[in-house]
């Protein structure tokens, strides 16, 4: 699979490495586990559905984070998977639990079950998703680098998009953090996704791309760990986040080429 992005950027996978991709993505949002495809994390004013944990916000919640599950859904629609009738049917398309004790009251039911089922299904679907995304991403992120900036960001993610483990690190980034661009996700004025991490990078001699793609993301967290005004970013969720950065790196076995 080759999709042009960007300025002269592709990112290119075959079959196996998405399927690898994916299932890196579910083992680092769910640890693999199906139940933790429907989720709310305790802390957010949202469920994490999916193995890339999209997010869906309840009626009345306006988030700072970028809204990805009805996307998903409608790629789904697009692809003409069939999708769960009271899933179709929900006008306006909010989630149907107001708050996380809601959901927990009704995690065994039948709509619940469902909808966990359809995820478990469409795991391959929901890994296309996100490679789309992150392809679509970086023509936004180039624009948006500062002039000074920008060769050295589109030279960094042109060496990204050639491997699979810089592609890998590419889509679960933007998943997981997003593109860096909505104003909305800054705290004290500073944000944490791609376009960030990429203004971070200083390769040292020797050193490859992905390595110091690593390096930069684990200070961009850290900084919105300090940033943040919920301690519990920094004391539960930082360290998760710097664990999913140490896979940022090249497939060891055949099963990645």
């Amino acid at each position: 699979m080759v999709e042009p992005a960007g300025a002269d950027i592709s990112l290119a996978l075959k079959p196996a490495q998405l399927d690898w991709v994916g299932q890196k993505i579910f083992q680092n949002e769910c640890a693999g586990k199906l139940d933790c495809l429907v989720h709310w994390n305790e802390g957010e004013a949202f469920p994490s559905l999916g193995i890339g944990h999209f997010i869906w916000y309840p009626s009345g919640v306006d988030g700072r984070f970028t809204e990805s599950f009805p996307q998903l859904v409608r790629y789904m629609v697009q692809r003409q998977v069939p999708v769960p009738d009271w899933l179709r049917g929900l006008e306006p398309f909010d989630a149907p639990w107001p708050d996380r004790e809601a959901f927990q009251a009704s995690e065994d039911s039948t709509d619940v079950a469902e909808l966990r089922e359809f995820l478990a299904g469409t795991q391959g679907l929901q890994a296309e998703f996100i490679f789309r995304r992150a392809r679509a991403s970086l023509d936004k992120v180039i624009a948006a680098a500062p002039e000074p900036e920008r060769e050295s960001v589109k030279a960094y993610l042109e060496a990204l998009s050639v491997t699979p483990g810089g592609v890998y690190a590419l889509m679960d980034y933007v998943n997981f953090k997003g593109e860096g661009l909505a104003e909305s996700e800054r705290y004290r004025g500073q944000g944490w996704g791609l376009l960030q991490v990429l203004l971070e990078m200083e390769p040292a001699a020797e050193q490859s791309v992905l390595d110091a793609f690593r390096e930069a993301a684990g200070r961009v967290l850290a900084r919105r760990a300090e940033n943040a005004e919920a301690a519990i970013e920094r004391e539960r969720w930082l360290p998760g986040w710097l664990k999913r950065l140490e896979t940022y790196k090249e497939p060891v076995s055949s099963s990645g080429s």
